[in-house]
């Protein structure tokens, strides 16, 4: 078949629906197909590509790791057509998908109770949330926005800064009446100090010693792999961690947190920042949105 002759969008269109659909005789009736059209159309895919999308038998139907890859590009091509066709027709609404990465603490406490308004605003838009605390290549995990705190290192991210964040070390009540109050930096070597369980660009906690900072090593017998697991950790008395202060500000509040050490605090603060791929060239409007929502509605203080 002439490369002219192919139906590439409709192509990922049927296949998308099937992985969605979980079936072929469901993704023909979505589709207004026989599920034999469904399935030589799939088997054309898989032969013009060199690879095997699906594993089926009567009874399995199963998407391989390379179908995976597959779908997931075809989504985001088929969104970008819509998006192209919708900005074509009504001057730019935003719609298609969006594949925003960020941290646990970021999601629960800012995220989540602003996102019924930025759905509500944006109605075709729709949202792929990634949650970790480690720092991810954008283009290898194909998110076109991530939310990070820290300092940027690469010059080929654009950034948006959504504010800073003190840091506070806390324990809960349960686990200071069980072991005591940390007074002193010396106090601080017969406490379990729970961490997270991944390189960061200060791998511990700066405190005032005198009149200089020094950095106490996280050492507790407990790691997490993001900040809000760390949290959940102090609330069950787990033992002493070093949070966001924007994480823990209603648990200090409510008296399931208490604050430790506040005078030997170094005062540093953690900068969180939106940031997506490019050099400021133009911006689907989807993403646009979500990066002019996030600066408007999803800063931290």
């Amino acid at each position: 078949m002439a490369r002219s002759e192919i139906n590439r969008s409709g192509e990922m269109e049927v296949f998308v629906c099937v992985v969605e659909r979980g079936g072929f005789s469901a993704a023909a009736r979505a589709c207004r197909m026989t599920p034999s059209a469904v399935s030589k159309l799939v088997s054309r895919l898989e032969a013009r590509l060199g690879a095997r999308l699906i594993n089926r038998s009567t009874r399995a139907f199963q998407i391989t790791p390379e179908g995976c890859a597959f779908y997931e590009r075809a989504t985001r091509i088929l969104s970008d057509i819509a998006e192209a066709e919708q900005s074509a027709g009504i001057g730019e609404q935003p719609t298609g998908r969006i594949r925003l990465n960020t941290s646990a603490s970021y999601a629960f406490h800012v995220l989540a109770p602003i996102l019924p308004e930025f759905l509500d605003r944006y109605p075709s838009v729709t949202l792929d949330l990634v949650q970790t605390d480690t720092v991810v290549d954008l283009l290898a995990e194909r998110a076109d926005v991530a939310v990070r705190a820290g300092p940027l290192k690469s010059s080929t991210l654009v950034a948006r800064k959504l504010g800073d964040t003190a840091m506070v070390v806390v324990a809960s009540p349960s686990y200071l009446s069980r072991f005591g109050k940390p007074r002193t930096l010396e106090d601080l070597e017969g406490h379990n100090r729970l961490g997270l369980g991944y390189v960061r660009s200060v791998d511990g906690w700066p405190m005032k010693k005198g009149a200089e900072t020094i950095t106490v090593p996280s050492v507790g017998r407990v790691q997490a792999s993001d900040g809000e697991g760390l949290r959940r950790l102090v609330l069950n008395g787990i033992g002493l961690a070093r949070l966001a202060e924007f994480t823990v500000r209603e648990d200090i509040a409510a008296g399931r947190l208490v604050p430790v050490l506040e005078q030997l605090n170094a005062g540093d603060r953690e900068t969180f920042h939106a940031i997506h791929l490019g050099q400021g060239g133009p911006l689907p409007s989807r993403i646009r949105a979500l990066l002019d929502f996030l600066g408007e509605r999803g800063r931290i203080s």
